[in-house]
């Protein structure tokens, strides 16, 4: 992507903005978990000042190096936020007898060095409850570095929207072995930090990697309108379900004229489909939320605030920067409609899409971590899928094929190099890129491909505007020349324990090798005491179905305490059996239903076959 000359570099309230309301930074910015591994390094990005190099796009330089102002921040009288110390923030707002927390961050260690740090400065206030703003692991993960199940179970509240819980946890279990791989990318975690490296993702610096944790929610909000006073705060809220997440809310504190408006309206182009993949969100049903946030809370608002980046004060401010929001979300869904009904594919949209002046000079709305290229491709995706409509691409050969047949065309492998160096040469990295997959597809170990391809990516990554494609292309570079570094993170134990039933048999249903399982006719009853139900399952065909209270014979019935559904989940028997698993039956018919799971694999390969 070129650098863009016209950028309004001489607009400067955001860094006006950011600092607003400063305390203390945490010093130093690291945090460390229990064994003393680093989960967390805001210090690593101390870099990001002066001018932009050559390396980093200026505008992306500039939205790291805000993103990485760390530190307690006062929002308006009672109302703080952490930022900086996730890739997300913390916020907290003082009641009468304690601390509402808002959106614990990803991991419980960043999560309790925050609440450390605000304590630090405002007195060892107790919370006395949780708001998890929507169904991300960056707004819920921490929660255990603040609060305890115990503290939840004497009656903390923990709120969240409707249909929390099963969001959260199908995101990470239905395609979560696919995603964590491919988050990897996105957030450039095994980037070094520096110029040449990370400098950020655009929503954040990165993410944490320490425990990610969770508490059920005991608070349902299920309507827009509703009101609720926790320890003598009061909060109406407005209910935004398929928007940024699947269940999403945001909320006015009308004694405080504060609105928090969760991860919906933020300093970003966000996703219409993020690349490291998720369900297709809905932009017309988000620009409607963000409507009907102004209507409802508007004129009420002297300051918002929201999940990520920071504050926007003043009245007409805040109804500028949601209404500016509104028409980033409505415009790209309305014109890519209307561009898809003048015959137009998703490629060809975002190759010529442009965003109206006024949106161009709004920082808010540039393709920090979203991009216009891929939010128009998921719009046409949302509506028309993955085929264009051309017969000649309706049953294209894979990569791999595919790149073999590219190969023998265009005369062999060292005679493509050869033009890719000349498509290289000439500045034109997008086609050098696209030959140069071919090659390495087709023929793996060709280190001539290999390099040469990264150093295009790397060419293509420090012009990027966006933090997430410049992390992809780094990230497709480094494992070019070193190799897969493979997932760092694994699905969250405290997740899997809070799997109800029915997401446990989804989840042995999508793991089941159907091929190795076609010959098996097994029928095994599966009763959870804890959560009150009973299921027969059966496996024929290489299908799992399953039927909450089905009548029939079984060869086996398994007995799953809610201790043991997480182990269970994770494929340690020996942990489920200690924690109450039991077995009554064949215990061989389990045995073969185990024996054709296929978990995902954490390490497959993206940039090489």
């Amino acid at each position: 992507m070129p650098h863009d000359s016209s950028f309004p570099f001489d607009d400067e309230r955001d860094f006006a903005d950011a600092d607003r309301g400063f305390i203390a930074a945490l010093k130093p910015g690291v945090v460390r978990n229990a064994t003393g591994r680093v989960v967390w390094d805001i210090d690593s990005y101390a870099f990001l000042n002066g001018q932009a190099p050559d390396t980093v796009h200026p505008s992306l330089w500039r939205q790291s190096a805000l993103n990485a102002k760390q530190g307690l921040f006062e929002v308006t009288e009672g109302i703080y936020q952490v930022r900086g110390l996730d890739l997300s923030n913390i916020s907290f707002i003082e009641g009468d007898a304690g601390v509402i927390v808002i959106d614990p961050l990803i991991s419980s260690e960043t999560a309790a060095a925050a609440l450390a740090l605000y304590r630090e400065h405002r007195g060892d206030r107790p919370v006395t409850g949780v708001i998890y703003t929507h169904s991300h692991a960056d707004h819920f993960g921490g929660v255990k570095g603040i609060l305890s199940q115990d503290e939840a179970d004497a009656g903390v509240p923990v709120i969240a929207p409707h249909g929390f819980l099963e969001s959260a946890i199908a995101e990470n279990v239905y395609a979560g072995a696919a995603m964590t791989r491919r988050a990897a990318y996105m957030y450039g975690a095994a980037l070094p930090r520096g110029p040449r490296g990370s400098v950020g993702a655009g929503l954040g610096q990165t993410t944490s990697t320490g425990t990610v944790s969770l508490i059920a929610p005991t608070v349902d909000i299920t309507a827009t309108g509703q009101e609720l006073t926790v320890d003598g705060v009061r909060m109406v809220f407005q209910l935004a379900p398929g928007s940024e997440a699947p269940a999403e809310m945001h909320f006015m504190f009308p004694d405080r004229r504060a609105l928090c408006m969760a991860e919906n309206a933020t300093h970003t182009m966000h996703n219409i489909l993020t690349i490291r993949g998720a369900v297709v969100r809905d932009p017309h049903a988000w620009a409607g939320y963000l409507t009907e946030a102004i209507e409802l809370f508007g004129g009420q608002a002297d300051l918002v605030f929201a999940s990520h980046h920071w504050p926007t004060w003043g009245r007409e401010r805040v109804i500028e920067f949601l209404s500016l929001q509104r028409d980033l979300y409505a415009y790209l869904h309305d014109q890519t409609l209307r561009l898809i009904n003048a015959g137009l594919t998703g490629e060809e949209i975002a190759e010529h899409f442009e965003l109206p002046p006024a949106l161009q000079r709004a920082w808010h709305a540039h393709g920090y971590y979203g991009s216009v290229s891929h939010n128009v491709k998921a719009i046409y995706q949302r509506y028309l899928g993955w085929y264009d409509g051309n017969p000649a691409r309706l049953w294209r050969h894979p990569p791999e094929q595919a790149a073999s047949r590219y190969v023998a065309f265009m005369g062999g492998a060292d005679a493509v190099l050869d033009k890719a160096r000349a498509s290289v040469a000439e500045g034109d990295l997008r086609w050098a890129a696209q030959v140069l997959d071919h090659v390495v597809f087709a023929e793996p170990g060709h280190q001539a491909a290999r390099e040469l391809l990264a150093e295009v990516l790397e060419r293509l990554g420090f012009g990027s505007e966006n933090g997430t494609w410049r992390n992809a292309y780094l990230t497709g570079a480094a494992e070019l020349r070193g190799g897969s570094f493979g997932t760092p993170v694994a699905v969250s134990a405290d997740l899997l324990g809070q799997l109800t039933p029915e997401l446990f048999l989804d989840a042995v249903a999508i793991q089941i090798n159907g091929p190795a399982a076609w010959d098996l006719d097994l029928a095994v009853r599966w009763a959870f005491p804890d959560h009150r139900a009973s299921f027969r399952s059966t496996l024929r065909n290489g299908v799992f179905s399953y039927v909450r209270d089905g009548a029939g014979p079984v060869l086996v019935t398994i007995t799953v305490p809610r201790a043991a559904l997480g182990p269970l989940a994770a494929g340690d028997l020996t942990a489920a059996a200690a924690a109450g698993l039991t077995v009554d039956g064949d215990s061989a018919a389990l045995d073969r239903v185990l024996g054709v799971l296929q978990p995902g694999d954490p390490a497959f390969g993206i940039v090489e076959p």
